[in-house]
């Protein structure tokens, strides 16, 4: 089956590239929206390419790039009443809520900010760009994962 690629979004003071740069691995947990738990939990595979964003950031862009380290499994965090993320309908034994791992592979040392990419012909279709799309993970495919690396060499 061939690799597919994906967006994630954080917010820096949350967790950044360079969280991800110290620790080298992290388990991505705290996403509450179904269609972006559907993609971890039914789609993301290991080895797919994975873009880093930093969103409510000066600037807003994409800042590295990460692998997939493994595939999609409970999110622990929403069985802990002391977590901001618990969630009381979240079972053990029926997880509502999964995660993955990612690794880094690289930070990128040109950002590539969201006004770019929203300016490039190459990246118009882009769900990132599209209005109303706030979703934390999201597929992207091959050219624009492409694109945005180019651009990040620029």
């Amino acid at each position: 089956m061939a690799a597919k690629y994906w967006l994630v979004k954080s917010e820096p003071s949350a967790y950044s590239i360079d969280d991800l740069m110290h620790d080298k691995i992290t388990h991505w947990d705290g996403v509450r929206n179904y269609q972006a738990r559907n993609y971890m939990r039914d789609e993301m595979k290991l080895g797919d390419k994975v873009l880093f964003y930093h969103s409510n950031a000066e600037p807003i862009a994409v800042v590295g790039v990460c692998e997939v380290a493994k595939e999609g499994y409970p999110d622990f965090s929403a069985f802990d009443p002391e977590d901001k993320h618990f969630d009381p309908k979240s079972k053990i034994d029926s997880p509502t809520w999964i995660m993955v791992d990612i690794k880094i592979i690289e930070k990128f040392i040109r950002p590539v900010a969201l006004d770019e990419i929203k300016g490039n012909s190459k990246l118009q279709n882009m769900k990132l760009v599209q209005r109303g799309n706030r979703l934390s993970v999201m597929p992207i495919d091959k050219n624009e994962f492409n694109e945005i690396m180019k651009l990040s060499k620029k």
